[in-house]
């Protein structure tokens, strides 16, 4: 009697799930049948969604609604707090599994090479955005002593930055942030939040909503100079060819012409500035110096030559995530993903590296919202399963579910599942019930070790 494809994905955020998703969803799903093991390093399931989407979006993370659904499947396990390859190795995967897929992510910042970026102040947006999400693995604490900040970047993840800096940490309690980074917002002293982008208003990479979502604070006077609106062809041609580029544009605009209101947090959306050197005394940031950009017809910007410096005392540089190397797979160092094709991953020799496959950031780069995923994931899984029909996928020596179990306890690694997800998530709801939130979360990876029954 044929057995069910067996398939392992590593890292249980929105790529690997939607990927597991799209498995159950396939004929083969109906006959043999489909199993599925996600191995996440973290203790809880959603990667970028519980350590990635800023807590005031409830909106965004309503996404977790339906890969709830997904998960509650019979055919799929989870184990949390399993790391590759220091837990489970490429060779042991195979050994359980017909395919595997890796989904894990981007979690690190990209670099910026300008002089003064390894100065005291100067910080990386992700390692923020772990601190205020509750990521188990970063310091309890951050330094929030600037008055005057700047974020480098014209992104989503830039705007989060700002707007988590220009809010009070009374705003931000309804929300699911746990106590030490309430705390550590009630110290923050920043008045005026400077973001910076190289190019114009019709080249930001910001969504609508969320741009719009800056004007709605209390807390918050945006601020556009109107120096700063400007097109040239290209710029024009982007807002004909994408409706998003337009309205962002257009909120832009809106508020280039406004008079400035009276709210408490300044935030400057600065364009058409290149972030040239931060500016360093004593190892510590000081300032930040810009040089001036101007349209080139195309678009894109070229150097005025005119330099200007910013008095600011911490710099977060949101230019983009990278991620972590994959031991055993080739690697792109430029892009920082994994070759592959279709989702199949390619060796250096230019062959399909057997029954291993690659969706999401790790494939194409941080990259796009998450509903992007969703089809990257169907064309990876569709070819998978193209290669399980054409008998191409190897065979593994121990395909029983049963082999896995016993693996992880032969090699005492303490695991968490789906079930234990379930007691974590009672357990974060309670603390929040007498506040009247509907949840604070618990950062300490022993505490949700131990709530998950792990």
């Amino acid at each position: 009697m044929p057995r069910p494809l067996r398939v392992a994905i590593v890292g249980a955020g929105p790529a690997g799930i939607y990927a597991a998703d799209a498995l159950l969803k396939s004929p083969v799903a109906a006959d043999p049948g489909v199993s599925v093991d996600l191995f996440e390093r973290m203790p809880a399931p959603f990667g970028l969604i519980r350590y990635g989407v800023a807590p005031d979006h409830p909106r965004i993370k309503g996404i977790v609604t339906a890969l709830h659904q997904v998960l509650d499947k019979p055919q799929i396990r989870l184990f949390g707090n399993v790391e590759y390859p220091t837990d489970i190795s490429l060779d042991d995967l195979r050994a359980f599994y017909d395919a595997v897929v890796f989904s894990t992510g981007a979690t690190a910042d990209r670099a910026l090479p300008v002089p003064g970026i390894d100065l005291d102040g100067s910080y990386g947006a992700a390692d923020f955005v772990s601190w205020y999400d509750g990521h188990p693995d970063v310091p309890r604490t951050w330094p929030l002593e600037a008055e005057k900040v700047a974020v480098l970047g014209v992104g989503n993840v830039a705007l989060d930055v700002a707007r988590i800096l220009a809010k009070t940490a009374d705003e931000l309690l309804p929300t699911e942030i746990p106590p030490n980074v309430h705390d550590g917002l009630r110290a923050n002293r920043a008045k005026e939040i400077h973001v910076f982008g190289r190019r114009g208003p019709a080249q930001a990479k910001f969504s609508p909503m969320e741009l719009r979502e800056l004007d709605h604070s209390p807390s918050i006077e945006v601020v556009v100079d109107p120096e700063d609106i400007d097109y040239d062809d290209g710029s024009i041609a982007t807002r004909r060819g994408n409706k998003q580029a337009d309205m962002v544009a257009k909120t832009l605009e809106n508020w280039a012409i406004r008079d400035t209101g009276d709210r408490p947090h300044k935030l400057f959306l600065h364009f058409f500035e290149s972030p040239t050197e931060i500016l360093g005394e004593d190892g510590r940031v000081v300032g930040l110096r810009t040089e001036r950009t101007e349209l080139d017809g195309t678009g894109n910007v070229k150097g005025t030559g005119r330099f200007t410096d910013w008095d600011v005392t911490a710099v977060y540089r949101a230019v983009g995530y990278l991620s972590d190397r994959l031991p055993k797979l080739p690697w792109d160092m430029e892009s920082g993903t994994v070759p592959d094709e279709g989702g199949r991953v390619i060796e250096d020799s230019g062959a399909h590296l057997q029954s291993v496959y690659v969706t999401g950031w790790i494939r194409r780069g941080p990259v796009g919202l998450i509903g992007h995923t969703k089809g990257d994931a169907n064309e990876t899984v569709a070819n998978l399963l193209d290669d399980h029909a054409s008998g191409r996928l190897h065979t593994p020596v121990a395909p029983e579910p049963a082999a896995v179990d016993a693996f992880l306890a032969e090699r005492n690694v303490r695991f968490t599942t789906w079930e234990g997800w379930y007691r974590l998530d009672t357990a974060e709801r309670a603390l929040g019930e007498p506040q009247g939130r509907e949840r604070v979360k618990i950062v300490e990876r022993e505490d949700m070790l131990r709530e998950s029954g792990a």
